[in-house]
């Protein structure tokens, strides 16, 4: 396996800086936002695009570091019931995709988006109960509306550039489980996948070894983010995790983000690395870092030394677990 970053995590510094880190680090990929909500502090796709000069800075930048770019990423809503918004996002995927082919890079990862409850509606809707029934309907008519039509279209566009994508599997929006993840690969094809974060699985009670086997047997796990969650033992047993507590009150949540080896312990990650390597993905890890309790310095150098001492380097022995 390959050791990544994410590099919004040194938003604030320039692009070589950033890369800097990440080779003074000893890594060997970095994952980079092209706007939305990771922001495009260091790449913007349209500026890449319109100037083959600066596009092949761009790259050589990486590139002369040593290092792999392993995905663009461009998570937004382009499904939300404000067509601002909804235009905003499209139009960084769009260019994301057009950049990742010309970069090379065959993996965009991204959000499915989350639509209102009408053609009238102005915020999102996002349904988790199935009673009373009209959240059922509702569920029904956002994939039927929306979510298919819009995502079959942009699935083959993206496999017209020779482009993956990797959703993340994100509460708040329709993919967010394995169920959703391949209902949506079902409707649009085989370029339509996972961008696999444990962290958003765990504070959902979801098992990742269970899911990593599930999305493997269908060969849907593109990316994997390296980012873990910690429940806290009052708050979760007391109000449950569906929690709309800012997350900087972390003494007043359910659930916090945290540095991998905070939330969940060495045997857990080796579990799921090794439940990784049995589902055919012997790739990137990339480390994200959202911890409201260790600054990035901290969290990042302690993130590449817990994956360091528990992940794979050299390869596998045997074939996919179902091969």
């Amino acid at each position: 396996m390959k050791l990544g970053v994410f590099t919004v995590l040194f938003g604030s510094e320039p692009l070589a800086a950033a890369l800097d880190r990440a080779v003074e680090a000893g890594l060997d990929c970095v994952e980079i936002g092209t706007g939305n909500y990771p922001g495009d502090a260091h790449c913007r796709p349209g500026e890449l695009l319109a100037d083959a000069a600066a596009l092949t800075g761009f790259r050589r930048a990486i590139t002369s570091r040593g290092l792999e770019l392993s995905a663009l990423s461009c998570h937004g809503n382009p499904l939300h019931p404000q067509r601002a918004i909804a235009r905003a996002s499209h139009e960084t995927f769009v260019r994301t995709v057009e950049l990742a082919e010309r970069l090379e890079v065959t993996r965009v990862n991204l959000f499915s988006g989350c639509p209102g409850d009408s053609d009238s509606a102005t915020y999102p809707n996002w349904v988790t109960c199935a009673w009373p029934t009209e959240y059922g309907e509702l569920l029904e008519w956002q994939w039927r509306e929306r979510v298919v039509p819009y995502w079959r279209e942009q699935a083959a566009f993206a496999e017209a550039h020779g482009v993956r994508l990797g959703f993340e599997m994100h509460p708040g929006f329709v993919v967010h489980n394995p169920r959703t993840l391949l209902r949506l690969r079902e409707a649009c094809g085989e370029s339509v996948g996972a961008n696999l974060d444990p962290s958003h699985l765990f504070w959902q009670g979801i098992d990742v070894v269970l899911a990593i086997g599930e999305l493997g047997r269908a060969g849907a796990i593109f990316h994997t983010h390296a980012k873990d969650t910690a429940l806290h033992p009052v708050n979760a047993p007391l109000n449950g995790v569906l929690d709309t507590v800012p997350m900087d009150r972390p003494m007043d949540r359910a659930w916090i983000f945290r540095t991998v080896g905070f939330g969940h312990g060495e045997l857990d990650w080796r579990r799921i690395l090794s439940a990784l390597r049995m589902a055919g993905y012997d790739d990137v890890l990339s480390i994200e870092h959202e911890d409201v309790l260790l600054s990035v310095d901290e969290g990042f150098r302690r993130g590449v030394a817990f994956l360091r001492s528990v992940m794979p380097t050299e390869p596998a022995l045997a074939e996919a677990w179902w091969t």
